[in-house]
């Protein structure tokens, strides 16, 4: 069985975003990996101080090759965690047959599953914003405290939205268009995975998570869906995480690929 774990963010969050998680598998003896994207490796104050212009040219495709070469590294396959963004790079990953169980946690919007309205209302800020074209976009306090993290207690909004850093237009242009690795739904290679979300999600609907569960059973790999009852697309780090966090694990350590 393996003992390595990788967590994969998803847009507008960094590597750093996991430290709890990552602190609380450590803690069950595990080795975990919490990199971020290329270019988006500092500090959440830093990035939002100074992030690097490079940033602005990365997408999924980047993304996805750069977490395939720390997989093909190590000296075993891991237990692949992705959220959001990163859920559906988990998913992209599983299909090359990397990980030994994937657990993707409210993914946004993966090729060939439509839009949810609450996807569609909160992304409206960045596809109608010029800067997104080719450059960096940031998330305002106000999106954050009502759309992302809406179910957070009030007195917590502020602390939390200091995880939030600027995010890559590149990254919802060419998911919208398609551009990125492939995802093969009948995939018999890939490796058993997990679909959770959130009930109260309005960054990736509850219903587009359904979605993507129903396609992901085309493949005879076993595939299983949770949904938490009133619960954000904030729901890894709201008070509660650490049951979905333990969730998450006992699900893959009881069903990883052999």
């Amino acid at each position: 069985m393996s003992r390595t774990i990788l967590l994969i963010h998803g847009a507008w969050l960094s590597g750093h975003s996991w430290a709890a998680w990552k602190k609380r598998y450590e803690e069950k003896g595990y080795t975990v990996l919490n990199p971020s994207w290329p270019h988006d490796d500092r500090p959440p104050a830093e990035l939002n101080a100074s992030p690097d212009p490079l940033l602005k040219k990365v997408g999924p495709q980047a993304i996805v090759d750069s977490y395939d070469r720390i997989i093909r590294d190590l000296g075993e396959k891991p237990i692949i965690i992705g959220h959001s963004a990163g859920g559906v790079y988990t998913q992209m990953l599983a299909n090359r047959g990397r990980g030994v169980a994937a657990v993707v946690i409210d993914p946004a919007p993966t090729p060939g599953v439509l839009l949810g309205p609450h996807s569609i209302v909160s992304a409206t800020p960045v596809f109608t914003s010029l800067s997104s074209l080719g450059g960096l976009v940031r998330m305002s306090r106000q999106h954050f405290g009502t759309r992302f993290a809406q179910t957070l207690p009030e007195n917590l909004k502020d602390e939390h939205y200091k995880w939030i850093v600027p995010t890559p237009g590149k990254v919802y242009w060419d998911g919208l268009l398609g551009i990125g690795p492939e995802i093969r739904f009948g995939n018999p290679d890939r490796p058993p995975m997990l679909v959770i979300v959130g009930e109260k999600d309005l960054i990736a609907d509850a219903s587009m998570a359904k979605a993507i569960y129903n396609k992901q059973k085309k493949s005879p790999s076993l595939t299983e869906f949770k949904e938490y009852p009133g619960k954000s697309h904030w729901l890894c780090m709201e008070p509660g995480w650490e049951e979905i966090a333990d969730f998450a694990l006992d699900w893959a350590v009881r069903n990883a690929k052999k």
